[in-house]
């Protein structure tokens, strides 16, 4: 059995970015409460960590970021690396909250474009139904439609001075397909394409894999960029994919008979499962015994 580290993987600058302000707040606001409104990124080991540190979360999928605003009542509120709403960050001031933002750099520069743009014309924004990026940057404007298939693109109603942009972290393929079935009503929109460097280098990597007969993706299961790199290796001639939290999460039968075995990562998987992961699989090939150990929480940031 062989086993191949794809790179590159792991946290991007954005997740980087958001675990350290979270550190640098509790140390700031002593005393404090501190508050993140959802998920500081879509995994679960990175958020108990930010809990152990003091860092209490808001989080539930049936609300918008500004319904779960309601639940913090004082204290310091931190926004995520998904970014939010004009709105939000509006109601947490008004709310005499201490807002700190850990939105992504990336997240920004989009909001930047759709906010400068719907001012004069329509915005085509494709992304995912409920996801904190999507629901931060539709919010902008009643002028931003959001789009999640080729099928929404063709049911859009008549649209001026018409941009099209996107969630950052989807898939190449589906996001390229989506855009064309725009592009195909919309013949004069411009097209900004907003697909992060990190998401889109991770995926080229995956896409470029050769003779791989089991792709595993360590990413939490409400990763989207997780996902979509499982998704991109299935139909990039990979036969088998799995995506699993850890190494806790990985079974003999899961993994006996392959022959070359590549493992990649989210950009919101800390660096710590992905190795463990990778050196139970080689412990694995070498020995025949797969033994996988329990993660601490303490060692994740």
């Amino acid at each position: 059995m062989e086993i191949i580290s794809v790179i590159p993987r792991g946290y991007c600058a954005g997740v980087v970015r958001a675990i350290r302000i979270a550190r640098e707040t509790v140390q700031k606001y002593p005393g404090q409460p501190v508050t993140m409104l959802g998920m500081i990124v879509h995994n679960r080991f990175v958020v108990e960590a930010c809990r152990a540190l003091g860092i209490q979360f808001v989080e539930d999928p049936a609300k918008t970021r500004l319904e779960l605003l309601d639940e913090v009542k004082e204290g310091v509120v931190i926004f995520t690396a998904h970014g939010v709403s004009d709105a939000v960050r509006r109601k947490a001031e008004a709310k005499g909250l201490t807002v700190v933002d850990a939105t992504c750099k990336d997240v920004t520069k989009t909001h930047e474009l759709v906010r400068r743009h719907a001012s004069s014309g329509d915005v085509i924004y494709i992304g995912k139904k409920r996801h904190p990026e999507s629901e931060g940057t539709v919010s902008l404007s009643d002028r931003v439609h959001l789009v999640t298939s080729i099928e929404e693109a063709e049911e859009l109603p008549p649209l001026e001075n018409v941009l099209i942009t996107c969630q950052t972290t989807l898939s190449l393929l589906d996001t390229a397909e989506i855009i064309a079935a725009c592009r195909k009503k919309y013949p004069d929109a411009v097209i900004a394409e907003e697909i992060c460097t990190a998401t889109r280098i991770r995926q080229e990597a995956v896409m470029a894999l050769e003779n791989v007969d089991l792709l595993i993706v360590v990413g939490d299961r409400r990763s989207n960029n997780s996902g979509q790199l499982k998704a991109i290796g299935l139909s990039h001639g990979i036969p088998h994919a799995l995506l699993i939290d850890s190494e806790e999460d990985l079974r003999e039968e899961d993994i006996r008979g392959y022959e070359r075995i590549a493992v990649t990562s989210g950009s919101s998987t800390p660096n710590l499962l992905t190795a463990g992961v990778i050196q139970a699989l080689q412990h694995y090939a070498e020995t025949g015994e797969l033994v996988t150990k329990k993660i601490s929480i303490t060692q994740i940031l």
